[in-house]
């Protein structure tokens, strides 16, 4: 198993560990990092009832922002996990912003076994951490424990068409997806896709701020000038390979019975 922050820096795309320590400040200005939270709290209103009794498991959830927004407008009960503590601290700062701290409880932890000993979630989000917890049958098949019998498994993630010449070691073809959706014994009820120019809107804002960053910690530590670059880089091939290349999609999962 790769460590934490083998994990943590494959999901936010770069490559070298020795970057998480400078992740906090790379990434101060992002409070939404990945999942758009409008998106889970629609899904979440679609496919779920007695929404105030609502428990919401956020597993990776950085900074807070879908499991404060979603307990803000649905009032329902939302636990976040994320290995970054400084994200965990902000994620708890923004709780009391939006007068939602008696909803959202936040936990420095390894998701990968902490879920293990969770239980009771009428919802699981996975938003935007990539292959964390393995390929989608591992994952799925360890939420399911975590989940009460009628709970679903938000994922957030990007898929390649099947009929693309496309190749990515991280990012499967569709049908892949479902073939190990249908193996765990679940279902895809239903999937919201993200329009490209959203992305590329999206994505243009979040990269000035990250190379202005990088730019940054460059002046302050010259000597490592080559690991912030290379993040810019990989920044940059991965936002173009999120525009052009593979299909964005939040999918809602559910046990088949």
């Amino acid at each position: 198993m790769k460590s934490i922050e083998e994990s943590v820096i494959s999901a936010l795309d770069a490559a070298d560990i020795e970057l998480f320590s400078y992740l906090p400040y790379i990434l101060q200005d992002l409070w939404e990092m990945g999942t758009p939270p409008e998106i889970v709290i629609d899904l979440v209103f679609k496919h779920a009832k007695e929404y105030s009794n609502l428990k919401v498991l956020d597993l990776g959830c950085g900074k807070g922002a879908v499991s404060i927004k979603l307990s803000h407008k649905l009032k329902c009960q939302c636990y976040g996990i994320d290995a970054v503590k400084e994200f965990i601290d902000e994620a708890k700062i923004k709780a009391h912003e939006f007068n939602v701290v008696s909803l959202c409880k936040f936990e420095v932890n390894d998701i990968r076994t902490r879920v293990k000993e969770l239980s009771g979630f009428d919802v699981a989000i996975l938003g935007a951490v990539g292959s964390v917890m393995g390929d989608y049958y591992s994952t799925l098949t360890s939420l399911t424990s975590c989940l009460n019998q009628n709970g679903i498994i938000i994922i957030d993630d990007g898929y390649i068409e099947d009929d693309s010449t496309f190749t990515h070691p991280l990012i499967q073809k569709r049908k892949n997806i479902l073939y190990q959706i249908e193996k765990s014994g679940m279902r895809l009820i239903d999937e919201v896709i993200i329009k490209p120019e959203e992305i590329k809107t999206s994505n243009d804002l979040i990269f000035e701020k990250i190379k202005m960053r990088c730019g940054e910690l460059i002046e302050k530590y010259p000597d490592k000038s080559s690991l912030f670059l290379n993040y810019i880089k990989r920044q940059e091939e991965e936002n173009n390979t999120l525009e052009t290349k593979i299909v964005c999609s939040t999918m809602v999962i559910k046990k088949f019975f």
